[in-house]
């Protein structure tokens, strides 16, 4: 019943997809961004605790609910912890009213022919199982596109759907994620090149099957507007790709159906030291942002 909701959510619902993501890698440079150097911590175990903290005082903030905040992406120990003695999968639906989503990748490979593909995800059936049990909708899973390399494009394309269809056989929504780099000096022609990889895989797909897809903002708008009409397609949303809050969602507000699911621009301003008002007040001008950019459209 619940997963019913939930994909009615994902399809119909005006708002956006919060990605609370961030592992490995990228843990410091979000943690830096909010206020806690490297310094202040030691080891794997306290980054990821402090990581934590701040994605609960997020997900427990006012304006976090699915009002406007429709789904977001989990990181695997953000999935298998608490919020307010509560598994965070089932706190975000039942409390907030927010669809969960789980990153599945565990990072990318050395590039190769313009792409980097992911690497191999070992125990991936038994994650997402985990994920089941615990009430998630859905996977996230990132490749990237540095350069309009048919080839290369057609490997990330071919390797995402593939780890889309052992996702779907656990009755989750994938979230297939090929990002194309903005700052490829040939992304309008890689974008091309993706699109109709990603048409081509989408007609493959069984009849019972469906995916959502997580794109970097096209070059030309509306650019992705074929794909959003697919049968099997959920939603289209966008990926801020190292664009600022502010131009994110003015490049957003030019496409049309295209809704937002952010990172670092949603947390953008968000700081350790804040008070919980200055905190909860910065993160509701966020929210409000990006879901204007994600629901009034130029």
């Amino acid at each position: 019943m619940a997963q019913a909701q939930m994909l009615t959510q994902m399809a119909e619902k005006q708002g956006f997809i919060a990605a609370l993501d961030q592992s490995g890698g990228s843990t410091p440079g979000a943690l830096k961004q909010y206020g806690i150097p490297e310094t202040a911590y030691q080891g794997d175990v306290e980054m990821y605790r402090l990581m934590h903290e701040m994605r609960v005082r997020i997900m427990t903030a006012p304006a976090f609910t699915g009002d406007k905040v429709i789904g977001a992406i989990l990181f695997e120990r953000t999935m298998d912890g608490d919020a307010e003695g509560m598994p965070v999968p089932s706190y975000l639906w039942e409390k907030r009213g927010v669809v969960p989503f789980l990153k599945m990748d565990k990072g990318l490979a050395e590039e190769k022919d313009g792409v980097c593909l992911m690497k191999p995800i070992p125990d991936l059936d038994p994650l997402l199982a985990r994920a089941v049990k615990l009430n998630v909708f859905g996977t996230k899973m990132r490749s990237t596109i540095s350069s309009a390399s048919p080839t290369g494009i057609a490997a990330v394309v071919a390797q995402q759907f593939e780890l889309a269809a052992q996702i779907g056989n656990h009755g989750l929504i994938p979230i297939v994620e090929p990002e194309v780099s903005i700052k490829s000096t040939t992304k309008a022609e890689a974008e091309a090149l993706l699109r109709d990889a990603l048409s081509k895989a989408l007609d493959a797909l069984p009849a019972d099957r469906k995916v959502m897809l997580k794109l970097t903002i096209p070059s030309v708008p509306d650019f992705y507007l074929p794909l959003m009409k697919h049968d099997r397609v959920v939603r289209v949303v966008a990926l801020s790709g190292g664009y600022s809050r502010d131009e994110a969602s003015k490049l957003l507000a030019d496409n049309h159906g295209m809704i937002a699911s952010f990172s670092r621009a949603l947390a953008e301003g968000l700081q350790h030291g804040m008070s919980d008002t200055q905190f909860d007040d910065t993160l509701a001008r966020s929210v409000d942002e990006i879901y204007q950019a994600s629901t009034r459209k130029n």
